[in-house]
């Protein structure tokens, strides 16, 4: 220890400060990664300050106008250097600066420069004095080693955090020519801040875009090598970014090695001032429908990484990739609970807002590449149907659907609508586990038969949105699975179709029928949906269709379901003959109306309700037809 440094002062940390140190250390932050990003922050801070003061007193520069940030890692000595090149601290601002956790030379430094020329001042980062403590997380002493730009003089700050500090004088020969250098002696839990691979990981994800250039120096005395050049990609203007930049900047935030399907890159201007640069992946991300997964876009302050888990879109928006960065959020204790931002909601709702109208934009300009975005993506957008009432119209209007009148390529609402028939009141769906049991639906037989257009949906949110979906420019939405189909007044397009009309012996079987199944079945009715199938179910006119009852039931939320309605086809060959049966044969037709219940269930994805009943019956009639 030099002469210089031999008189030593020890300071008391001022009220509370053990208290604000322990809640900084084990409550405020969950990650202690955070601390490499607070000491940036704040050396970036630094460098600002001192930009903006050279303004008037360009001297503070020196021979080294260049700003820097340089990492030194010392394995050998478990230690984590900080070091900057920026305004420095005097030791009254030392005192001010670590002596008082509650305060920062940011503040009234920012104060400064708004009233000399506005809020286009500094652009600063960090507040010293808040986020600095976070070093104490991984290291048991830590030593600050700071000289003002234009002194002559430099301070040595050392404390272990448990509520005192030491300041002295330090030889100039021991410190930065100005700036200053922050030793961390880290715990033996954190010695792997020193490999390079860590280090240079965390300054990427976290800080690689601070305006400051940031380097690291694998071991004492070697060279320096920049992992960040200072510049934030989304600050530049759009014309000055490649298609191959933004392609590259989207694989490092995303973690995907594809190419995204749309950017969208902006700036809002305003009461509030953000930027935002979003990505949709060109590929469906593994963890899309992970119940636990949260949203990817990270939010900066002041191009510092504050936390990806700020929920800045909704979550059936959840598989866009990106970042807002905005510089009205202050940077402090708090940011831990910067979602209550009422600027935050602002900035949720207005990036919303942009994604949405750039995919919708992208299904004019660019159909095909849409296509894809809506394969991977387009069974998460819909839960916004179901959750996000305020865009619940421009959501309808944005998806597509497979129909009956296009099963090989979805189809938008709005020419669903062009496209319906006179007489025809209702957009009509069809909800179900798979395309190809859809399309063998026996409730389709009716509306094919008239040319009717129904759409039909696999996707397990569909059985939920269109319960609170109740109309698209005024058609509303109707299951074909549910209540009465009222076809009746559409006329069939095969002249030769069977006919639907229910005759006396028929009107006297479905009677029987109903009779017969009891509390099995709500009703029994003819059915003026059904064309080629003797039977079929449906759900009540009210209540949950036959899709969604299924969906509670398998999940428990429901204990059994609402006894279908059985529709028979007056039309069909089988009910004729067992119409025309004599009373005498009453077995038979007990048997043949159970049978027919089950038929439908299986029809309908189901089992038959009583197996060994089921096969009892059928073993009758058999034996009864081989008798015959």
């Amino acid at each position: 220890m030099s002469d210089v440094e031999m008189s030593v002062e020890k300071h008391v940390f001022e009220a509370d400060v053990a208290k604000l140190l322990h809640l900084m250390v084990h409550s405020v932050y969950s990650d202690k990664n955070v601390f490499l990003r607070e000491l940036i922050s704040n050396a970036a801070d630094a460098c600002e300050k001192l930009r903006y003061e050279a303004i008037v007193a360009p001297e503070l520069l020196g021979s080294d106008p260049a700003s820097r940030i340089t990492l030194t890692l010392d394995e050998e000595n478990a230690r984590l250097i900080v070091e900057d090149n920026g305004i420095g601290m005097s030791r009254d601002e030392l005192v001010e600066s670590l002596g008082t956790i509650a305060r920062s030379g940011t503040r009234a430094f920012m104060e400064r420069i708004e009233a000399a020329q506005g809020k286009d001042g500094a652009q600063l980062i960090g507040q010293f004095g808040v986020g600095f403590y976070s070093a104490f997380m991984v290291a048991d002493n830590v030593d600050v080693v700071s000289r003002r730009a234009g002194s002559d003089k430099a301070w040595h700050w050392a404390s272990d955090g448990k509520g005192s500090y030491t300041l002295s004088a330090v030889d100039l020969a021991d410190a930065p020519a100005r700036g200053t250098r922050i030793t961390l002696h880290l715990m033996e839990d954190a010695k792997t801040y020193t490999s390079r691979w860590t280090v240079e990981r965390i300054v990427k994800d976290q800080s690689g875009h601070v305006p400051v250039p940031i380097s690291i120096i694998e071991k004492p005395g070697a060279e320096p090598m920049q992992v960040a050049d200072g510049t934030a990609l989304w600050t530049k203007q759009k014309s000055d970014i490649s298609k191959e930049d933004y392609t590259d900047f989207y694989r490092g935030v995303a973690g995907q090695y594809d190419e995204p399907a749309l950017t969208v890159h902006f700036r809002a201007e305003g009461r509030h001032e953000y930027t935002a640069l979003a990505f949709v992946p060109g590929a469906k991300p593994f963890d899309l429908f992970d119940p636990d997964r949260k949203g990817r876009m990270k939010l900066y302050v002041k191009r510092v990484f504050i936390t990806d888990e700020a929920e800045l879109l909704p979550r059936y928006l959840r598989f866009v990739r990106g970042l807002i960065d905005t510089a009205d959020l202050p940077l402090n204790v708090s940011r831990e609970m910067i979602q209550e931002s009422p600027l935050l909601a602002n900035i949720r709702k207005g990036l919303a807002n942009r994604v949405l109208t750039s995919i919708e934009k992208l299904s004019e300009s660019e159909p095909e590449t849409f296509a894809k975005l809506w394969e991977n993506f387009g069974s998460v957008i819909k839960e916004g149907i179901y959750e996000d009432f305020e865009r619940r119209a421009q959501l309808l209007a944005l998806s597509r659907f497979r129909s009956t009148a296009s099963e090989d390529r979805p189809r938008a609402l709005n020419n669903y609508v062009k496209d319906m028939k006179n007489g025809q009141s209702a957009i009509y769906y069809l909800t179900g586990d798979n395309l190809a049991q859809l399309q063998a639906s026996p409730q389709l037989e009716g509306f094919r038969a008239r040319g009717i257009e129904v759409l039909l949906l696999t996707d397990p949110v569909d059985s939920f949105w269109v319960t609170t979906a109740p109309d698209f420019e005024g058609k509303p939405l109707k299951s074909i699975t549910q209540g009465a189909a009222d076809l009746a007044g559409i006329a069939k397009q095969d002249s030769e179709a069977a006919s639907s009309e229910t005759s006396p012996a028929v009107a006297e079987f479905v009677s029987f029928a109903k009779a017969t199944l009891g509390e099995a079945v709500s009703d029994v009715r003819a059915s003026d949906r059904l064309t080629e199938s003797a039977v079929c179910l449906v759900a009540p006119e009210h209540g949950p269709d036959r899709q969604l009852q299924k969906m509670l039931q398998g999940a428990g939320r429901i204990e059994s379901a609402v006894k279908p309605v059985l529709e028979i086809n007056p039309g069909h060959a089988l009910i004729a003959a067992l119409a025309s049966c004599p009373a005498t044969e009453s077995a038979l037709r007990e048997d043949a109306v159970k049978l027919l219940l089950d038929q439908a269930r299986v029809l309908d994805g189901d089992k038959p309700e009583d197996p060994r009943g089921f096969a009892e019956r059928l073993s009758r009639v058999f034996g009864r037809a081989l008798k015959g």
